[in-house]
């Protein structure tokens, strides 16, 4: 007895076609819901990379209108800062500064 396997009642003759077909069924209708289906798991995925993405640029963004923000205050309450600003960013002069310019 002890060589004899056991045969899984599952398996056997009465039940064999059934399972196939319960099998079959079943990664069928898996295969179906993960990418056929219109709310299916690889919509999924690329929505919470997307959402992930979508995060990270809402925090760069806020860290840049608060940087702006900053700027704007020192710019309206201190007016050296507000030429040094305009010089720098737009070019200007005082009069009887030199330009020079360069190619």
């Amino acid at each position: 007895m002890a060589g004899k396997k056991k045969k899984n009642p599952l398996w056997n003759n009465d039940h064999y076609y059934f399972s196939k077909f319960a099998v079959i069924v079943t990664v069928i209708a898996a295969l179906l819901f993960c990418f056929v289906v219109r709310d299916n798991v690889v919509r999924w995925i690329k929505a919470g990379y997307e959402i992930r993405n979508q995060e990270k640029r809402m925090i760069e963004l806020q860290t840049e209108i608060d940087d702006m923000n900053r700027q704007i205050r020192q710019l309206s309450h201190d007016r050296d800062s507000l030429e040094q600003f305009a010089r720098e960013r737009f070019h200007f002069t005082e009069p009887g500064d030199d330009v020079y310019l360069t190619k």
